[in-house]
């Protein structure tokens, strides 16, 4: 019998209330908990939200969660064949499943629009 892992994911939008959802993946050494969550986008639930732009290269910085309580990559945290909590991370604002803003305030579109950043300036 292959050994499996389960993810169990804290889900939800932001400014809902919050439910858990449990995915059983196939588990093979050296994999990743974002291999994981790829499975279960790809062949599970296509609806998680997750937020990645790398795979296993720990350079974007985009695939940060809360894995069993502890902040971590989830490119580079090692999948393991048990029962495994999964939470969006608690200090940004929460935009949907395991998505949270990144975006520096200063550095997001809105921000921009309110103050001109970004304009050119007239007869350039």
């Amino acid at each position: 019998m292959r050994e499996t892992a389960t993810l169990i994911v804290r889900r939800g939008n932001a400014g809902d209330a919050a439910t858990t959802s449990s995915y059983e993946v196939p588990y093979t050494p050296g994999q990743s908990v974002l291999d994981g969550l790829r499975f279960v986008r790809a062949n599970l639930d296509e609806t998680l939200s997750v937020r990645h732009a790398c795979i296993n290269a720990n350079t974007c910085k985009e695939c940060m969660i809360v894995i069993d309580g502890k902040v971590e990559y989830a490119c580079t945290a090692r999948l393991e064949p048990r029962d495994m909590v999964l939470e969006p991370l608690g200090n940004k604002a929460h935009l949907r499943d395991l998505v949270t803003e990144i975006t520096p305030p200063d550095e997001r579109l809105e921000h921009a629009l309110k103050t001109g950043v970004g304009k050119v300036a007239a007869g350039a």
